[in-house]
């Protein structure tokens, strides 16, 4: 119909964005974890990962949405797909949480925080994260009482699926996650309300001329960071596990092409929405892009270089791309 075809090409835009902009934050991630050895940025690129897989798996999706009607998909096939789309989106919210946790480490412990998060320590979490996810996504092929047994051939997840398979995926990965960051975000609030408060208190004293204390400036862009990240995985994801609950406690209500067609895209856009977060908000991302794409633009257009190189006066010397830390501050 008309209808899965507009739907199977908002999906196929979708999907093509989230995977460009999350391997173009890999490809960024990787070359800054190499130059810092910084083991906190794993995270970060775990979570990009998990966000391009996502937008990967929803291809499949959109194969299903632009076929013919007619066309009837088998459920062991069909539970495989679903598995595939919810394995990672699992995961990208599980590495939010992890994400969230490093962060309250630097701030809370930063003395303790090197010594705790090796690259062993780091290493296990994601294995354990992926464990986790995996797990999650394919326990209806474990449990075959999670599967639908009137399944009439339409791949969708509701129409695959029991709806306590949603009701465990929330009370295992959502409902624990918004748990998690608003405990994490609260203790941290604390923190900063109290090394302003030290800092307020000292300044009458003269002490902080003497012995300067650290700026507030890392712990508030840390904040304002871990804040924007929960709000919009908050609103982009609560509608869609709420519009759930209320599908498995309201048998008669018929929430199944709203659920799908709105609220689960409105949750996939999360996947889109997080390596914006990361490059707006962390320094040495932006650093790194920039870099990467004066590289690109350097290297894609070297005979645009070359030309305007060539009508240069002979005396003045050869532009220099220069990206300083102190333009990317603002």
């Amino acid at each position: 119909t008309m209808g899965n075809t507009i739907f199977g090409i908002i999906l196929a835009v979708l999907s093509s964005l989230i995977m460009a902009v999350n391997v173009f934050m890999v490809v960024a991630l990787v070359q800054l974890i190499w130059k810092t050895r910084s083991f906190g940025l794993c995270f970060i690129l775990n979570l990009a990962v998990a966000d391009s897989l996502v937008g990967f798996t929803i291809t499949g999706l959109v194969t299903e949405e632009l076929s013919n009607a007619q066309h009837k998909t088998p459920q062991n096939y069909c539970v495989l797909r679903m598995a595939c789309v919810t394995c990672p989106s699992a995961a990208s919210i599980i590495t939010v949480i992890l994400v969230t946790f490093d962060r309250y480490l630097t701030i809370k412990h930063p003395f303790q925080y090197f010594r705790i998060m090796g690259g062993y320590v780091v290493g296990a979490c994601l294995a354990g994260l992926w464990l986790l996810a995996c797990f999650i996504g394919f326990l209806p092929l474990i449990a075959h009482s999670l599967q639908k047994k009137n399944y009439e051939g339409l791949c969708t997840f509701f129409r695959v699926f029991q709806p306590t398979y949603m009701l465990t995926v929330f009370c295992v990965v959502f409902f624990p996650a918004f748990f998690i960051f608003i405990y994490f975000h609260y203790d941290l609030l604390k923190i900063a309300s109290l090394h302003a408060q030290q800092i307020r208190e000292l300044e009458p004293t003269g002490l902080t001329e003497t012995c300067p204390a650290p700026p507030l400036s890392n712990i508030t862009k840390g904040l304002r960071t871990v804040a924007i990240l929960v709000g919009c995985f908050g609103v982009l994801w609560s509608p869609f596990f709420i519009g759930s609950i209320v599908q498995i406690a309201c048998e008669r209500c018929n929430l199944d092409d709203l659920l799908e067609r709105y609220l689960w895209v409105m949750g996939v856009c999360n996947s889109l929405v997080n390596p914006l977060i990361y490059a707006y908000r962390q320094k040495e991302v932006r650093l790194q892009i920039c870099q990467m794409c004066v590289c690109m633009k350097i290297k894609v257009f070297p005979l645009f270089h070359g030309h305007s190189q060539s009508h240069a006066p002979s005396r003045a010397r050869p532009s220099v791309h220069i990206i300083s830390l102190a333009h990317l501050e603002g």
